[in-house]
């Protein structure tokens, strides 16, 4: 799906756009958008050639509607696109994240012709690849559970199958009133529902603004009555529509995705996706004479009819990026929306850990685990557990999620404090102990979808391309290497966690180089030791007279990637450099049991888990790892993101270094966020 943007989104906007609402003057995603597409928007009247730009049919358009009459310049509207934010807009959602400016009328408004109702009477679907992304870009909403709005919880269950879905919306609301629609048609949709199928249930599904008590809908708990339920739970929209028999609609969204799943809704107004074919429509409108697929459909209100914002590249971008951005923002709202109560976390640590995981609610510290616990009990929070600070037979009763750097970490060592870009988040386990199973080991197991699979293809194209690995340390020069079968032989801090957790009868870095020269006496040893432990900021160095007659090569401060272009195998403990090599091709074997071992993939000298019975391949693997399971933050826009947002920072370096009083100022960073609760 990559490309440049389609270029019709502001076919016949005049680049200049004059205003008189003040609230654009506050508006900087507004302005930023139209920036980026080359146009100008600015207070005041309108000179000649300009256009007059308000919002939609507002309450304040007037004001523009007047002076566009006055001094004969062309309107244009402009409206959030179909995929918003987290939350609504008057629940203090994020700016949009797409636009729809329209010259001619408004899509919502089935009075006139709009931009969209041109779009999809006349485009030419044939003369492109545009049809190919429509079934993706359907796909992907359906497979990443993302709607306009995405304050729902996708844990809540929805009705039994086979239920008819009636879908509220605000009352007074534009969407209804320009229509063709009123407040009597959600009457006379419920009866119809109800005379159509006189022997099934009806659940009225309410409107999130309503239910989140900002504003009222057309249908009450006094509807509630025999086979009628009134839905009010913030549940899944998608799997509502998946368990929904058939849906009836005035001029909700909802009617758009119901064509997504397959559904030919009801309508009962006249919104921009009816009248093509896909609908069974209560009031046709003639001049929509065009019968559309849904691919066509979506191509033209998703691909075409929008402009779409990047917010961390700061660039206009497919809807693909925007889908990608609104489900790393949704997993964060979703995870700590409850709030947590973190323990077991270093000082400097806290103040990345606040911004991750404390933007809905800020994040309650405390040193100590089991009060941590009680404090998350009682308040309902939930517990985030540093994982290595876990104690010995520890069982919380709060929810609990064991946090760990991710695999794509950062430019520079934790152990010098310099902050993550990932980190993950695990409620079962966490990915170094194989004592036990983890939310990695279930990730793994899964089958991948196409789409899952050709992400994680490209992703690891990258990392080969961009020589991308966890820390991204630029290191010393290669010394020349002997020829021969060169093996490389990665030292590790030997009282890490993933070592004591996760070693198997060799825990030592001598004891691996012992073992590889021992099965391999011919070959060419590389030992490079750990990153921290040349620092000397870990255990695990080995004296130079023990390395006489194992290692043939030390390595001193290398990149860890030139020195796998280098060999030819990789011979490691639970090294996460095992997996950087498996990334490369590279044959790997594993003398303890790292989160990559037992599938097939490596050669296992040490035991691994029982559990591990699938044999997922290098993509599979990818995925789970370095999508599926981290969380990601970017510290340029101070936002979660998606994996491909870090790679980029990590291949520019375009990363807020903390410089050189790193130390102290991460102390009081972290000394600063454990005490935000106090003024958030």
């Amino acid at each position: 799906m990559a490309g440049p943007v389609w270029p019709e989104a502001l076919s016949g906007v005049p680049r200049r756009l004059a205003h008189q609402n003040f609230s654009f003057l506050r508006d900087r995603r507004l302005q930023r958008i139209l920036e980026l597409a080359g146009h100008e928007l600015r207070l005041g009247l309108p000179r000649p050639g300009d256009g007059v730009l308000v919002w939609g049919h507002s309450p304040t358009a007037w004001r523009g509607e007047w002076v566009a009459s006055r001094y004969q310049a062309p309107l244009v509207r402009v409206e959030d696109a179909f995929l918003r934010s987290v939350l609504p807009g008057r629940a203090g959602g994020a700016a949009p994240l797409g636009l729809l400016f329209d010259p001619i009328g408004s899509h919502y408004d089935s009075h006139a012709p709009s931009r969209m109702e041109q779009i999809l009477q006349t485009y030419d679907f044939t003369e492109s690849n545009i049809l190919h992304e429509a079934r993706q870009l359907t796909s992907l909403l359906l497979e990443t559970d993302i709607s306009k709005y995405n304050n729902f919880d996708p844990d809540l269950p929805v009705p039994d199958p086979g239920f008819i879905l009636v879908v509220d919306q605000t009352r007074g609301d534009a969407s209804i009133r320009h229509s063709g629609a009123s407040e009597a048609r959600f009457r006379e949709m419920l009866t119809a529902a109800m005379n159509d199928h006189p022997d099934a249930r009806i659940v009225i599904r309410t409107h999130p603004e309503t239910a989140l008590n900002l504003r009222p809908g057309h249908f009450g708990p006094d509807d509630a009555v025999g086979r009628v339920s009134l839905l009010t739970a913030p549940v899944s929209p998608h799997r509502l529509l998946a368990a929904a028999a058939e849906v009836y609609t005035v001029s909700s969204q909802l009617g758009f995705e119901a064509i997504l799943h397959g559904h030919r809704p009801r309508v009962f107004g006249q919104p921009f996706y009816m009248g093509w074919g896909l609908t069974q429509d209560a009031q046709p409108l003639p001049r929509r004479n065009r019968t559309l697929s849904r691919e066509e459909l979506v191509a033209g209100a998703l691909c075409i009819a929008p402009l779409w914002y990047d917010p961390c590249r700061d660039r206009l971008c497919r809807p693909e990026d925007v889908i990608r951005q609104l489900e790393a923002e949704t997993r964060a709202y979703r995870e700590d929306r409850r709030g947590h109560v973190a323990a077991g976390m270093r000082l400097w640590k806290r103040g990345r850990l606040q911004q991750v995981f404390g933007a809905t609610r800020p994040l309650r510290f405390r040193d100590d685990p089991v009060a941590a616990n009680a404090l998350a009990t009682r308040t309902g929070r939930s517990l985030l557990l540093w994982a290595g600070k876990e104690p010995a037979g520890f069982t919380p009763s709060a929810p609990c999620l064991r946090v760990e750097d991710g695999f794509l970490r950062s430019r520079g060592l934790g152990a010098e404090l310099v902050p993550p870009l990932s980190l993950v988040t695990d409620d079962l386990g966490i990915y170094y102990d194989p004592s036990r199973p983890s939310r990695l080991d279930s990730l793994i197991a899964m089958p991948l979808s196409a789409l899952g699979r050709d992400r994680a293809e490209a992703l690891l194209s990258r990392l080969r391309a961009e020589r991308l690995s966890k820390y991204n340390l630029s290191g010393q020069p290669l010394p020349k290497l002997p020829k021969g079968h060169r093996i490389l032989v990665p030292g590790q801090v030997e009282d890490d966690a993933s070592i004591l957790q996760g070693g198997g009868a060799v825990r030592t870095n001598l004891a691996l180089l012992q073992a590889a020269r021992a099965a391999n006496p011919g070959a060419i040893l590389i030992y490079k030791p750990h990153p921290d432990v040349e620092a000397g900021l870990r255990s695990g160095a080995i004296p130079a007279e023990r390395l006489q007659g194992l290692a043939d090569v030390i390595v001193h401060n290398a990149s860890p990637v030139r020195l796998l272009d280098e060999v030819q195998e990789v011979w490691t403990m639970t090294s996460l450099l095992g997996f950087e090599a498996l990334i490369r091709g590279l044959p790997v074997t594993c003398l303890g049991a790292p989160f990559y071992a037992g599938w097939g993939l490596t050669r296992d000298l040490g035991p691994v888990p029982p559990w591990r019975k699938a044999r997922p391949d290098l993509a599979q693997l990818a995925h789970a790892a370095l999508i599926a399971y981290p969380r990601y933050w970017d510290p340029v826009t101070r936002r979660p993101c998606p994996p491909e947002v870090a790679l980029d920072r990590l291949s520019t370096g375009d990363i807020p270094h903390p410089g050189r009083f790193n130390r102290l100022i991460s102390k009081l960073q972290g000394r600063f966020a454990s005490f935000s609760h106090l003024w958030r």
